[in-house]
């Protein structure tokens, strides 16, 4: 055999390898993404860690397996349905807190976004997938520096560079779904803000565009893609900002029925059909889930039990079961609960007590959510706590 024969042989065999190594490192990720909705977030790291392995070279990895550990670390400090992403709330999870593994998979996702980025800027023409990769990265530290930091302004710049990048990627090449969730969750959300936050937008290089920046998200949500579930998730908070339950509750059917282990969809179809004012269906929900809740072997979000109780005697107490609401309150106070959800309870329990002519019971219970809820900023909460404190 020639050397340059057995060189080419050599040749051909490394390259079989790549491409059966990155076909593994795609079927991990899918896989991982799969466990990840399903809530199975430990598996769902162990699997990336094994897609890393079989593809090192991909920034994809990295950016899944900070995205597996920041997911689970919001549902432990209890973000948990799309209502903590809404302004509903304006303290919805508890004091922010990281944890070693989540800052290592950042620390590694930051210097690997850096260093592409920096090779990118040295080539002689972009390439279409490595920007949107280090967009994608950049989107993931962004989210991350917003929730588990805790500051909207740390996150401006990275936000910013995800925005750009994916606006790039769309310019070359505009079948690009995955970079459209981004554009399309930017523009949506800067329209969405005060005069004065979507100047400041403008002036840092976003667009505001509340219609059109949903077609972008529903463009992504409705097309298969890698990007495709996280387009449906995101519907569901764009769609209930909007008013649009109905829909939200389809995109909600469907996630459950790819995601027959997520638990959490049962509380998200309640917490919507509460919103639109259908208190039966809630109520089935509700049930449905804590069924689900009481066979879980996995350990439940911080204040998950109390989000059940609270919802389940919101849709009680619409339907005019006063006791069993009351009782469902009650137990909602019972063990770890935001402060939010503690202060909206004590403000439910004075209802029903006003109702039932308690006059005594409904100045304490209004009291009490009051002061939770100040402490706790939560400003719709604050302001029927004192309606009702000023009717007595």
């Amino acid at each position: 055999m020639t050397l340059s024969l057995r060189a080419a042989l050599v040749a051909g065999l490394a390259l079989l390898s790549n491409v059966a190594s990155a076909q593994t490192a795609d079927e991990l990720r899918a896989r991982s993404i799969e466990l990840s909705f399903n809530l199975d977030h430990a598996e769902a790291a162990a699997v990336t860690r094994e897609a890393i392995a079989a593809d090192p070279a991909s920034l994809a990895g990295y950016r899944l397996l900070a995205t597996v550990l920041w997911a689970r670390t919001l549902i432990e400090q209890g973000a948990i349905t799309a209502e903590d992403f809404m302004g509903e709330s304006s303290s919805p999870f508890r004091a922010r807190q990281s944890n070693p593994d989540l800052e290592q998979a950042r620390a590694d996702l930051l210097r690997r976004t850096e260093a592409l980025a920096a090779q990118q800027r040295r080539a002689s023409r972009p390439n279409v997938d490595a920007t949107y990769q280090i967009g994608a990265a950049y989107r993931v530290l962004s989210g991350m520096a917003g929730t588990i930091d805790g500051s909207q302004w740390r996150s401006i710049g990275a936000a910013r560079r995800a925005y750009q990048d994916h606006q790039r990627v769309l310019a070359l090449d505009p079948s690009r779904k995955d970079a459209a969730l981004t554009v399309g969750m930017y523009r949506f959300l800067i329209a969405k803000l005060s005069a004065w936050s979507r100047l400041a937008a403008r002036v840092a290089g976003f667009d505001s565009d509340e219609a059109g920046g949903l077609r972008l998200v529903e463009d992504t949500a409705f097309h298969d893609g890698p990007a495709q579930a996280n387009a449906m998730f995101s519907l569901i908070a764009l769609y209930n900002q909007t008013g649009r339950h109905d829909d939200a509750l389809k995109i909600i059917v469907e996630l459950r029925r790819r995601f027959p282990r997520n638990r959490l969809l049962w509380l998200e179809a309640a917490t919507t059909e509460l919103r639109a004012g259908r208190a039966a269906d809630a109520r089935l929900s509700l049930e449905r889930g804590l069924q689900v809740v009481a066979a879980e072997s996995r350990p439940l979000g911080f204040g998950e039990l109390a989000r059940w109780r609270y919802n389940y005697g919101l849709a009680l107490a619409r339907l005019q079961h006063a006791d069993a609401a009351a009782q469902q309150f009650r137990a909602a106070l019972q063990g770890d609960g935001l402060d939010w959800v503690r202060g909206r309870t004590h403000l439910e329990l004075g209802k029903l007590a006003s109702r039932s002519g308690g006059a005594a019971p409904a100045t304490n219970a209004f009291r009490v959510a009051l002061q939770i809820c100040e402490a706790a900023e939560d400003e719709i909460c604050v302001k029927e706590s004192k309606e009702f404190l000023r009717s007595k």
